[in-house]
């Protein structure tokens, strides 16, 4: 499932759900801004198709409407994204951290989390 590829407009439609939770097709719609907001059908057939792709499921039925859940995480989600960004780059992080750096987009909380992160992983390295 990790493997999942999401359009963008897939994307958009998981983080509504990861947002809110289980939803009907009409309250994913809703959390799209009014100005350019998907017609329901195009919502619906895009969320059939992340049912398809075993991103979302069905959990239950109430009247007409489906209510529809997450299978696939955020994380998973986002994992894919960077590893086929990186993939762009040969898979080095390198040219994608000078570019945060030199743009500012790369804060120093960013890099003390970071810092913080390998250090724990370098303390789960020893314990093994």
């Amino acid at each position: 499932m990790a493997s999942t590829r999401l359009t963008r407009l897939e994307l958009q439609i998981m983080e509504a759900l990861w947002s809110c939770g289980p939803s009907a097709v009409r309250e994913v719609q809703e959390q799209f801004p009014e100005a350019g907001r998907p017609a329901y059908t195009t919502i619906q057939t895009v969320m059939y198709r992340l049912e398809a792709k075993k991103a979302v499921r069905r959990t239950k039925k109430i009247g007409n409407a489906h209510i529809f859940e997450a299978v696939i995480t955020r994380a998973s989600a986002q994992n894919r994204l960077i590893d086929e960004f990186l993939g762009l780059f040969g898979g080095r992080a390198q040219p994608v951290m000078a570019h945060l750096i030199e743009t500012g987009k790369l804060t120093l909380d960013d890099v003390r989390e970071a810092e913080r992160l390998i250090r724990e992983l370098e303390e789960e390295g020893k314990r093994r």
